[in-house]
Protein backbone atom coordinates (compact mmCIF):
# COMPACT_ATOMS: atom_id res chain seq x y z
CA UNK A 1 0.00 0.00 0.00
CA UNK A 2 1.40 3.14 -0.68
CA UNK A 3 0.29 6.88 0.70
CA UNK A 4 1.80 9.85 -0.26
CA UNK A 5 5.58 10.27 -0.58
CA UNK A 6 5.76 7.06 1.64
CA UNK A 7 5.80 3.31 1.10
CA UNK A 8 4.20 0.78 4.06
CA UNK A 9 6.47 -1.98 5.11
CA UNK A 10 5.02 -4.68 6.96
CA UNK A 11 6.66 -8.31 7.81
CA UNK A 12 4.70 -10.74 9.76
CA UNK A 13 7.11 -13.11 11.99
CA UNK A 14 6.49 -15.30 15.65
CA UNK A 15 6.62 -13.24 18.68
CA UNK A 16 8.76 -14.77 20.78
CA UNK A 17 11.59 -13.89 23.61
CA UNK A 18 15.15 -15.49 22.69
CA UNK A 19 18.28 -14.39 24.57
CA UNK A 20 16.74 -11.42 25.50
CA UNK A 21 15.58 -10.83 21.88
CA UNK A 22 11.64 -9.25 21.47
CA UNK A 23 10.91 -9.76 18.23
CA UNK A 24 7.08 -8.25 17.58
CA UNK A 25 4.43 -10.31 15.49
CA UNK A 26 3.94 -7.16 13.00
CA UNK A 27 6.35 -4.51 11.96
CA UNK A 28 5.09 -1.25 10.45
CA UNK A 29 7.44 1.37 8.99
CA UNK A 30 6.45 3.92 6.86
CA UNK A 31 9.40 4.25 4.59
CA UNK A 32 10.05 7.64 3.85
CA UNK A 33 10.85 8.59 0.11
CA UNK A 34 11.08 12.33 0.07
CA UNK A 35 12.95 15.48 2.10
CA UNK A 36 13.68 14.70 5.69
CA UNK A 37 11.86 17.71 7.52
CA UNK A 38 10.27 17.22 10.89
CA UNK A 39 6.89 17.40 9.88
CA UNK A 40 7.41 14.38 7.34
CA UNK A 41 8.63 12.28 10.66
CA UNK A 42 5.58 13.62 12.46
CA UNK A 43 3.52 12.51 9.49
CA UNK A 44 5.65 9.09 9.50
CA UNK A 45 5.23 8.49 12.83
CA UNK A 46 0.98 9.21 13.21
CA UNK A 47 0.64 7.22 9.87
CA UNK A 48 2.20 3.90 11.17
CA UNK A 49 0.47 4.59 14.86
CA UNK A 50 -3.24 4.98 13.24
CA UNK A 51 -2.49 1.64 10.82
CA UNK A 52 -1.56 -0.06 13.59
CA UNK A 53 -4.72 0.85 15.68
CA UNK A 54 -7.49 0.68 12.71
CA UNK A 55 -6.07 -2.61 11.64
CA UNK A 56 -5.03 -4.48 15.18
CA UNK A 57 -7.20 -3.50 17.60
CA UNK A 58 -11.01 -5.03 18.18
CA UNK A 59 -14.03 -4.64 20.38
CA UNK A 60 -13.63 -6.29 23.73
CA UNK A 61 -9.77 -6.88 23.73
CA UNK A 62 -7.23 -6.43 26.29
CA UNK A 63 -4.36 -4.15 24.96
CA UNK A 64 -0.84 -3.85 25.91
CA UNK A 65 0.21 -0.29 25.45
CA UNK A 66 3.94 0.96 24.89
CA UNK A 67 5.76 3.79 25.53
CA UNK A 68 7.53 7.08 23.80
CA UNK A 69 6.39 9.55 21.16
CA UNK A 70 5.13 7.28 18.81
CA UNK A 71 2.91 5.51 21.17
CA UNK A 72 1.42 9.37 21.81
CA UNK A 73 -0.04 9.02 18.32
CA UNK A 74 -1.44 5.53 19.05
CA UNK A 75 -3.09 6.70 22.23
CA UNK A 76 -5.01 9.70 20.41
CA UNK A 77 -6.09 7.48 17.63
CA UNK A 78 -7.56 4.95 20.10
CA UNK A 79 -9.13 7.13 22.06
CA UNK A 80 -11.12 8.50 18.46
CA UNK A 81 -12.19 4.62 17.83
CA UNK A 82 -13.24 4.33 21.52
CA UNK A 83 -15.34 7.34 21.31
CA UNK A 84 -16.47 7.22 17.31
CA UNK A 85 -17.52 3.22 17.44
CA UNK A 86 -17.55 3.08 20.98
CA UNK A 87 -15.23 0.34 21.53
CA UNK A 88 -14.99 -1.73 24.75
CA UNK A 89 -10.90 -2.44 25.25
CA UNK A 90 -9.13 -2.04 28.59
CA UNK A 91 -5.28 -1.12 28.17
CA UNK A 92 -2.35 -2.05 30.23
CA UNK A 93 0.01 0.56 30.22
CA UNK A 94 3.78 -0.12 29.97
CA UNK A 95 5.51 2.85 31.59
CA UNK A 96 3.85 6.39 33.84
CA UNK A 97 4.35 8.33 30.68
CA UNK A 98 1.51 5.57 28.74
CA UNK A 99 -0.69 5.31 31.99
CA UNK A 100 -0.91 8.81 32.49
CA UNK A 101 -1.79 9.47 28.43
CA UNK A 102 -4.43 6.72 29.03
CA UNK A 103 -5.94 8.69 31.44
CA UNK A 104 -5.96 11.70 30.53
CA UNK A 105 -7.78 10.20 27.02
CA UNK A 106 -10.26 8.65 29.31
CA UNK A 107 -9.23 5.01 28.36
CA UNK A 108 -9.96 2.02 30.93
CA UNK A 109 -6.26 0.99 32.52
CA UNK A 110 -5.21 -2.21 33.82
CA UNK A 111 -1.85 -3.87 35.02
CA UNK A 112 -1.21 -7.37 34.69
CA UNK A 113 -2.46 -8.68 38.01
CA UNK A 114 -6.18 -7.95 36.99
CA UNK A 115 -5.23 -8.81 33.06
CA UNK A 116 -2.51 -10.81 32.86
CA UNK A 117 -3.37 -12.10 29.06
CA UNK A 118 -3.84 -9.52 26.56
CA UNK A 119 -4.56 -9.99 22.81
CA UNK A 120 -2.60 -7.70 21.04
CA UNK A 121 0.79 -5.45 22.48
CA UNK A 122 1.70 -1.96 20.27
CA UNK A 123 4.80 -0.30 21.12
CA UNK A 124 7.62 1.30 19.36
CA UNK A 125 11.45 0.38 18.84
CA UNK A 126 14.49 2.44 19.05
CA UNK A 127 15.43 0.08 16.37
CA UNK A 128 14.23 -2.63 13.75
CA UNK A 129 16.72 -5.21 11.98
CA UNK A 130 15.94 -7.16 9.03
CA UNK A 131 15.05 -10.21 11.05
CA UNK A 132 12.52 -8.19 13.27
CA UNK A 133 14.83 -8.23 15.85
CA UNK A 134 15.01 -4.89 18.26
CA UNK A 135 16.80 -2.44 20.28
CA UNK A 136 14.03 -0.92 23.08
CA UNK A 137 14.79 0.89 26.38
CA UNK A 138 15.80 4.63 24.77
CA UNK A 139 12.98 5.87 26.98
CA UNK A 140 13.99 3.82 30.37
CA UNK A 141 11.03 1.72 30.49
CA UNK A 142 12.57 -1.41 28.93
CA UNK A 143 11.50 -4.26 30.98
CA UNK A 144 7.83 -3.52 31.68
CA UNK A 145 7.69 -3.11 27.91
CA UNK A 146 9.33 -6.32 27.46
CA UNK A 147 7.31 -8.16 30.35
CA UNK A 148 3.88 -6.73 28.78
CA UNK A 149 5.08 -7.66 25.18
CA UNK A 150 5.90 -11.42 26.80
CA UNK A 151 2.13 -11.62 27.87
CA UNK A 152 0.62 -10.47 24.23
CA UNK A 153 -1.07 -12.90 21.79
CA UNK A 154 0.10 -10.45 19.07
CA UNK A 155 3.56 -7.72 19.39
CA UNK A 156 2.91 -4.96 17.05
CA UNK A 157 5.95 -2.31 16.62
CA UNK A 158 5.64 0.68 14.97
CA UNK A 159 8.23 3.29 14.01
CA UNK A 160 8.40 5.89 11.33
CA UNK A 161 11.64 5.07 8.56
CA UNK A 162 14.40 6.15 10.40
CA UNK A 163 14.01 3.12 13.10
CA UNK A 164 14.68 0.63 10.28
CA UNK A 165 18.28 -1.62 9.43
CA UNK A 166 19.75 -4.29 7.86
CA UNK A 167 22.23 -4.55 10.83
CA UNK A 168 21.24 -3.66 14.79
CA UNK A 169 23.46 -0.40 15.13
CA UNK A 170 23.14 0.75 11.90
CA UNK A 171 21.04 3.35 13.12
CA UNK A 172 20.94 3.32 16.42
CA UNK A 173 24.05 4.76 17.95
CA UNK A 174 23.55 4.94 21.79
CA UNK A 175 23.82 1.13 22.64
CA UNK A 176 21.40 -1.57 24.04
CA UNK A 177 19.71 -0.23 26.99
CA UNK A 178 19.77 -2.98 30.42
CA UNK A 179 17.93 -1.87 33.41
CA UNK A 180 19.77 -3.20 36.34
CA UNK A 181 19.51 -3.17 40.02
CA UNK A 182 21.43 0.23 41.38
CA UNK A 183 23.45 -2.01 43.71
CA UNK A 184 24.76 -4.40 41.05
CA UNK A 185 25.90 -1.92 38.48
CA UNK A 186 29.23 -2.25 38.94
CA UNK A 187 29.47 -5.89 39.09
CA UNK A 188 27.28 -5.87 35.57
CA UNK A 189 29.06 -3.26 33.50
CA UNK A 190 32.36 -5.68 34.51
CA UNK A 191 30.39 -8.62 33.37
CA UNK A 192 28.98 -7.37 30.15
CA UNK A 193 32.64 -5.79 28.99
CA UNK A 194 34.40 -9.40 29.76
CA UNK A 195 31.97 -11.51 28.58
CA UNK A 196 30.85 -9.38 25.26
CA UNK A 197 33.28 -6.58 24.69
CA UNK A 198 32.38 -3.16 24.08
CA UNK A 199 31.59 -0.72 26.56
CA UNK A 200 28.41 -0.32 29.15
CA UNK A 201 27.90 3.09 30.57
CA UNK A 202 25.69 3.93 33.10
CA UNK A 203 22.70 6.65 31.89
CA UNK A 204 22.93 9.93 33.15
CA UNK A 205 19.83 12.37 34.03
CA UNK A 206 19.42 15.00 31.59
CA UNK A 207 17.64 17.32 33.46
CA UNK A 208 18.76 16.06 36.88
CA UNK A 209 21.80 14.96 38.84
CA UNK A 210 23.02 11.41 38.49
CA UNK A 211 22.18 8.96 36.71
CA UNK A 212 18.36 7.90 35.13
CA UNK A 213 15.87 6.19 37.28
CA UNK A 214 13.17 4.25 36.00
CA UNK A 215 9.59 3.62 37.03
CA UNK A 216 10.79 0.40 38.47
CA UNK A 217 13.62 2.69 40.60
CA UNK A 218 16.72 1.16 38.47
CA UNK A 219 19.10 2.17 36.86
CA UNK A 220 19.63 2.03 32.93
CA UNK A 221 22.80 0.94 31.36
CA UNK A 222 24.17 1.30 27.63
CA UNK A 223 26.10 -1.26 26.38
CA UNK A 224 27.70 -0.50 23.13
CA UNK A 225 28.55 -3.24 21.27
CA UNK A 226 31.88 -3.31 19.03
CA UNK A 227 31.25 -2.93 15.85
CA UNK A 228 33.72 -5.98 14.42
CA UNK A 229 31.42 -8.17 17.22
CA UNK A 230 27.90 -7.02 15.13
CA UNK A 231 29.46 -7.62 11.98
CA UNK A 232 30.55 -11.00 12.75
CA UNK A 233 27.53 -12.44 14.38
CA UNK A 234 25.09 -10.89 11.05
Amino acid sequence: MKLRGFTTLARISSCVLKENCLKPSLFCVLRRCCSSEMDLITQAKQSAAYQAIDNHVKNGQALGIGSGSTIVFAINRLAERVQEENLNVVCVPTSFQSKQLLTEKGLAVSDLERTPSLDVAIDGADEVDKDLNLIKGGGAACTQEKIVASCAKYFVVIADHRKDSKLLGEQWKKGVPIEVIPMGYVPVIRAIEKNLGGKAELRMGANKAGPVVTDNGNFILDWKFDEKKRLEES
